[in-house]
Order: structure tokens, then C-alpha cells, then sequence
């Protein structure tokens, strides 16, 4: 996989952290750098963690599965990015608290995605920590600009970032399964 699919995926898989971000920072009066480096730590962090916890999944049952694989990379990108665009739609309220009972279940539920996201990372054989790492820091700094650009633009934009996030996993699952059933080729 190469630093600009890597780059897309993880700009694409940010996109409900950064969501979220907004809303927290339309929920706050004015945004300081503290909790933009809280949400980014926050979402970055996980975002880093459980596509690595994916990767080992897969890695385990990688043998089992491996003339079907695309076909998995293919769909779990798809019900990803199908849900983001769902998600597009919805109208949820975030809580302006900061502390580790509102982050964690805030950061767990941006980053579910990630840990199908790593399953299929071990079919497709990516190297783990350098994607990891990548996806992590991508997903921390959208997610600080997103709080601060949730406190300065406001609420229209939620929408619109993760239905572009949503799009583009969906466009990655559809080039992943053309790539191996040899279709299309970069």
C-alpha cells in the first residue's frame, strides 16, 4: 500500500473524529489549545490503537482466509464508509466536557471502524506500525483543527466531513477488489 493510500485512508477513517471534534467545539464557549490536544490525543490515539488490535486479529486468521481476502477488504471498507454516510444524516448533540468518561466512549465509537479498518491491513500485508503511527497522528491533528474550526465555523460542516470520509472508504473497498480481481491497476 503505498504513503498516498495510506494518506486517503487515514484522512478518510478520521473523518468521524473529526466530526465529532466539531461538535465538541461548537459545545464549548472558546476553544483552548489544551482541549484541542485532549480531543487530538484522545481520537488520535485510538484511532492508532484499534486498527493495530484489528491487525492482529487478522494476522491470526489471515490463513484461513486468504483467497477470500479482498472480498473481506471490500466489504468491511464498505459498511464502513455506508455507515459514515449514514451517520452524515444524524443530528447528535455532544456533551462540552472533556474529561475521561465523556472521551473514551466518544473515542471508542470514532474509532470501531479502525479496528475493521486493521483486519483488513493483515490481509492486505501492510506494515503495521508505520500505518498505525500515520493514522494516529493524521487523526490527531484533524481532530485539534476540528475543535477549533467546530468553536470558529459552526455545525454545517459535521455533515459534509463525514459523508466525504464515508466516500472515499467506499471508493478505497471498490479499488481494493478491482486491484485483485484485476480489473484495475496502479
Amino acid at each position: 500500500m503505498s504513503l498516498w493510500e495510506l494518506f486517503i485512508i487515514a484522512v478518510g477513517l478520521s473523518m468521524d473524529a473529526f466530526a465529532v471534534s466539531v461538535c465538541k467545539g461548537l459545545s464549548v464557549r472558546r476553544a483552548s489549545v489544551r482541549q484541542a490536544v485532549t480531543v487530538g490525543l484522545w481520537f488520535g490515539g485510538f484511532q492508532a490503537l484499534m486498527p493495530l488490535a484489528g491487525y492482529l486479529l487478522g494476522i491470526t486468521f489471515s490463513s484461513l482466509i486468504t483467497s477470500i481476502d479482498h472480498w473481506i477488504a471490500f466489504v468491511l471498507l464498505c459498511l464502513i464508509g455506508i455507515n459514515m454516510i449514514r451517520e452524515s444524516r444524524s443530528c447528535e448533540t455532544v456533551s462540552d466536557c472533556f474529561d475521561a468518561k465523556t472521551m473514551l466512549p466518544l473515542a471508542v465509537a470514532t474509532s470501531i471502524d479502525a479496528l475493521a479498518l486493521g483486519i483488513t491491513f493483515a490481509f492486505l500485508q501492510v506494515d503495521i506500525v508505520p500505518a498505525v503511527s500515520f493514522i494516529g497522528i493524521i487523526t490527531f491533528l484533524l481532530s485539534a483543527v476540528g475543535l477549533k474550526a467546530g468553536n470558529v465555523i459552526g455545525e454545517k460542516n459535521r455533515a459534509l466531513a463525514e459523508l466525504l470520509g464515508g466516500v472515499v472508504l467506499v471508493l478505497m473497498g471498490c479499488k481494493i477488489l478491482l486491484e485483485h480481481l484485476g480489473i484495475f491497476s496502479l
